[in-house]
Order: structure tokens, then sequence, then C-alpha cells
């Protein structure tokens, strides 16, 4: 299938574009775990339907040494035992805070409460940064038409 709208080639988006991967970068280069942070942008992938990135997250998080059953588990991670406390406080985070139309008040104080036991301040920063960004990501893929399938691990 081919993309609706090149992103890429677009003078206004591929700006855009390069501006936020580097605005990105931020959270990349923070103390949140690596793990944590592929399995964050896969999860709000799933929710939101993103091909693109779930192509590319899910082989990234492959290439670095994530394991099959724990990436075929984050749909299902409430009903796992592959995923660590700390790990599923992220996983909560990102369902609520990619639904936040779904809820009220958006963010349990439930979630709120295991993510501050599992993380320090700078890693809180990265990750609501994070789920912030990766469901941009996707409303500009989903928008624009990008489908996944051939991402390379690294291409980005």
């Amino acid at each position: 299938m081919t993309a609706r709208f090149n992103t890429f080639a677009n003078p206004v988006s591929s700006k855009y574009i390069k501006r936020f991967t580097t605005a990105s970068r931020v959270v990349d280069e923070s103390t949140l775990p690596k793990a944590t942070q592929e399995l964050v942008k896969i999860r709000a992938s799933q929710i939101n339907s993103c091909g693109m990135c779930l192509d590319m997250h899910t082989k990234d998080a492959a290439h670095a040494g994530e394991t099959p059953v724990r990436l075929a588990m984050i749909a299902a991670w409430r009903e796992s035992t592959v995923f660590t406390d700390a790990e599923r406080a992220a996983l909560a985070l990102t369902e609520e805070g990619t639904r936040l139309a779904d809820a009220n008040p958006g963010i349990s104080e439930n979630t709120w409460s295991e993510v501050r036991k599992h993380y320090d301040d700078d890693q809180i920063g990265a990750l609501i940064s994070l789920v912030a960004t990766i469901n941009a990501w996707n409303r500009l893929n989903v928008i624009a038409g990008l489908t996944g399938g051939d991402y390379v691990p690294g291409q980005w």
C-alpha cells in the first residue's frame, strides 16, 4: 500500500520530522531503561494501530535482544508474568496516557503511585515525554497512511 501523503518529501512535514527527531533524543539519552522505552513505544503503537511504528519498534527491540515471548505478550501484559513491576507501571501509564479521552481523570492515582515507586524524577520526565512523543508519531504516520513491513533495524 502506498502512503496517502509522503511526509518525508514535503518541505513542511519533513522539517517538522527532523526537529521532532532531535527533540526525541532527550528521552533516548535518559536513564529510562531502553527495554522500557521500546515496550512503551510498542504498546502505544498497538493501541493506535500504527503499523509503521509497530514494525520499527518490534524489530528494534528484537535487534537489541528483547525476547520473542515478551514481544508477543505486550498487548496482554496484565495477563502475563514476563514483565517487571517497573515495566508494568510504565505500560499502565502508557495505556492511560494514550487513551486520555476514554478515562476520567486520565491517569489513575494507582498508576501514578506505581510509577513514582519505580522511577526517579528524571525517568518519570522521560516516560511522560516518551508517551506523548510516541502518540504524536503514531498519529503522524496513521494520518499520512504510512504502513509497516519494510523497516530494517537501525534504519532511522
